[in-house]
């Protein structure tokens, strides 16, 4: 066992679980330095644009969706902290791991562990991204195509997971999303919430669920700030192969009804397909479809955001 573990307990079962059924452990990361709130603002201050998304939406419960992307303006990053706790809206810096490589660091003595801990798993390419979101924020039903965990840093969440399979997630889901990179925009109906799992998340907790399993979040009316990693592994990224060249085939050459073989020549051609298809003008214009920055953070009122339509 290592001298310093991140998983503070380790259940007999949970190596069985992982990726199989939505399992909660309990870790020492939000106990570090990374996390601190001043070592937070400092990291805000130096983000890289390109690096960071952060997104106003609607009040938990409405049922109709309400998604703008936008940046931070000329905010120093403790200002962006007490703007996100005064509104409602989430920052995700992303590629945490390639900003900065002290996460990085953290990042593979995780998956050491994980890979100690779990017979065969091998995900030899992970990434992390630190989400600070506003007390009544939440993350609309939606999917990810690459393994996903979550770990609460500080505040309180609700997660409900749903199952990995028809009809909460599709084929033609997957397929979507690896196109346009943008996953909240699934059918949802409140009947779902039949057949979801929710875990409560608190300080020191980790959720992991089964891949592609469509998960909607809550804050529980106060600040929080999770780690989210994800994460790659063989079988994971020759799915991801196909369910963009089955997209592309579908959006850009109209065809249907196509297998998921993940191996033999059919594959193959789609990994060709796919790899040549991902630099083309329709592919980025696709992908430019799905995201548009239209708002940036008050400097005047925090919490507030600034049209940059209207401006």
């Amino acid at each position: 066992m290592r001298p310093n573990p991140v998983f503070t307990s380790w259940p007999a079962k949970a190596s069985a679980l992982w990726n199989n059924q939505p399992i909660r452990l309990e870790h020492r990361l939000h106990q570090t330095p990374l996390f601190s709130r001043e070592g937070l603002a400092e990291l805000i201050s130096r983000y890289p644009r390109e690096h960071y998304s952060l997104v106003y939406m609607g009040a938990q419960g409405e049922a109709k969706r309400f998604w703008r992307e936008g940046e931070i303006g000329s905010l120093s990053g403790a200002q962006v902290i007490d703007a996100i706790a005064q509104g409602r809206m989430w920052l995700n810096l992303r590629n945490i791991t390639d900003v900065d490589p002290r996460y990085r660091e953290m990042l593979d003595e995780t998956f050491a562990e994980l890979s100690e801990r779990i017979p065969g798993f091998e995900a030899p390419t992970r990434s992390a991204g630190i989400l600070i979101s506003s007390p009544s924020a939440q993350v609309y039903y939606h999917t990810d195509l690459p393994g996903q965990c979550l770990w609460q840093i500080s505040g309180r969440k609700r997660v409900h997971v749903y199952p990995a399979s028809a009809p909460f997630v599709t084929p033609q889901h997957l397929e979507d999303i690896a196109v346009h990179d943008v996953e909240v925009n699934m059918p949802y109906d409140p009947w779902y919430e039949e057949h979801a799992q929710a875990y409560d998340l608190e300080p020191g907790q980790m959720l992991s669920w089964p891949l592609n399993a469509p998960h909607r979040v809550e804050n529980l009316n106060t600040l929080n700030i999770s780690m989210t990693v994800s994460f790659v592994t063989e079988d994971i990224r020759r799915r991801q192969m196909v369910n963009l060249a089955n997209g592309i085939l579908r959006h850009r050459f109209g065809v249907s009804s196509v297998g998921r073989a993940t191996e033999g020549p059919a594959f193959w051609s789609k990994a060709v397909l796919q790899k040549v298809m991902r630099q083309t003008g329709w592919a980025k214009r696709k992908r430019r479809e799905g995201r548009q920055i239209d708002f940036r953070l008050d400097d005047q009122r925090l919490g507030e955001i600034v049209d940059l339509k209207a401006a």
